[in-house]
């Protein structure tokens, strides 16, 4: 069951008060005029969130670095390597602080991403999706010749043969693992025989070199209760982690067994022969993630929300409504419900068309005015930030620095 609106506020979200936007002293940059001022390299020094165009994107410093650090920690504690999904952020300076706490490298989604990893000079890429096709593949031989570390996966021989090919023609030799498939029939060989048939085939050819086995299983991340997800996540893992334990049997090189979601950090960090956790969500986290459960209640709480839209309150006719310059397009709608807002308090958000969302206003801590600052946490992170080209990052009302999206795309 979902958390009801008072019970999120209550256990997880701050109840700053928004200041009512004062003219005078705001500048009111453009986007234009804030790269301009970080281009002259001396950062952005004075600027609050009064001051940035809405909507906007915001990190939470606060709140992200605490992410970074207690899933560093966890990982640490489990003796297990962390590898975090970069396809829930797609900015390369998230992922610079993410290796700075420990993580061996990060996953990406695409090929794009893994390209602007690189070029920020992040190594230990794993690609979690198959490379099909003529330009996929030749993209990630280029970037295997600049990052030999760089690993992909595969879930088919036919797939193997190409990647092999391409790569012994550049005379490259480029990291696999087998994508073994627990539950979700989207990619990934079937768990059993044909998993570990497919590794012995791998393993024969001489332009791919063979690492481990990659599981994800993503239909147990959202599993709601922590005690349901659990079992869910041990009962559809363990036929994936065989495999694997097959696989060493035959003393086939597969060292790395890589899984794991922010649902199931703290559950598959348990299960023996994991070897690293490729968590993605956890850094930034969302609407849909608090509401699945933790191990101490109805509400997951391990993480704190860090990723914020900043809206406007641009229209206020009536005394229990108000309009925000937020909607469909600041927020990905790939779920059956919407933003929440993080502050103020008392509030609830309805989408109202493409470029406005409202506010209804009966249980607000104070009065709404024209101008106010709304900050809303997004239904799903992932997306999300693919809607947008840069986040501001800050503590309190001060923007504190600006990072580029620079993995966003879909190419």
């Amino acid at each position: 069951m979902r958390p009801s609106r008072r019970e999120w506020l209550r256990v997880g979200l701050h109840a700053a008060v928004a200041p009512a936007i004062m003219i005078p002293q705001a500048r009111a940059y453009d986007i234009g005029e804030i790269e301009a001022k970080l281009a002259k390299g001396n950062g952005i020094d004075g600027v609050t969130k009064d001051d940035l165009p809405t909507p906007s994107l915001l990190l939470d410093l606060d709140a992200f670095e605490a992410n970074v650090q207690r899933m560093a920690s966890h990982s640490a504690e489990a003796e297990l390597e962390l590898r975090p999904h970069a396809k829930t952020h797609k900015c390369s300076e998230i992922a610079k602080r993410q290796v700075g706490a420990g993580a061996l490298g990060v996953c990406v989604a695409t090929v794009r991403e893994a390209e602007a990893m690189a070029a920020a000079g992040i190594g230990g890429l794993l690609l979690t999706s198959e490379s099909v096709g003529l330009n996929k593949i030749h993209r990630l031989i280029r970037l295997c010749e600049r990052r030999p570390d760089t690993m992909a996966v595969v879930d088919h021989i036919d797939n193997a043969r190409q990647l092999d090919e391409a790569a012994r023609a550049s005379g490259v030799r480029l990291n696999v693992l087998i994508d073994v498939d627990p539950l979700g029939r989207r990619t990934g060989v079937p768990p059993g025989s044909k998993a570990v048939s497919l590794a012995e085939a791998v393993d024969r050819l001489t332009g791919l070199r063979l690492r481990g086995v990659h599981g994800y299983c993503g239909a147990s991340s959202h599993v709601k209760g922590f005690a349901e997800r659990k079992a869910h996540s041990a009962k559809y893992m363990a036929p994936v982690l065989e495999s694997h334990a097959a696989m060493l049997k035959k003393g086939l090189p597969v060292e790395i067994m890589s899984g794991a979601s922010t649902g199931t950090y703290n559950i598959d960090s348990d299960l023996k022969g994991m070897t690293e956790l490729q968590v993605g969500s956890y850094v930034l986290m969302d609407v849909d993630y608090r509401a699945i459960g933790g191990r101490g209640g109805d509400i997951y709480d391990d993480f704190r929300p860090a990723l914020h839209v900043l809206a406007t309150v641009i229209s206020k006719n009536h005394d229990d409504i108000a309009t925000v310059d937020a909607g469909l397009k600041a927020f990905a709608t790939d779920r059956d419900f919407g933003p929440e807002v993080a502050r103020p308090t008392g509030l609830t958000y309805a989408f109202r068309g493409d470029e406005h969302g409202a506010l209804m206003l009966a249980d607000s801590e104070r009065e709404i005015v024209l101008g106010d600052k709304i900050e809303l946490v997004v239904p799903h992170c992932d997306p999300n930030v693919n809607l947008y080209d840069r986040m501001y990052c800050v503590r309190g009302d001060h923007v504190q620095q600006v990072w580029e999206i620079d993995a966003r795309g879909h190419v």
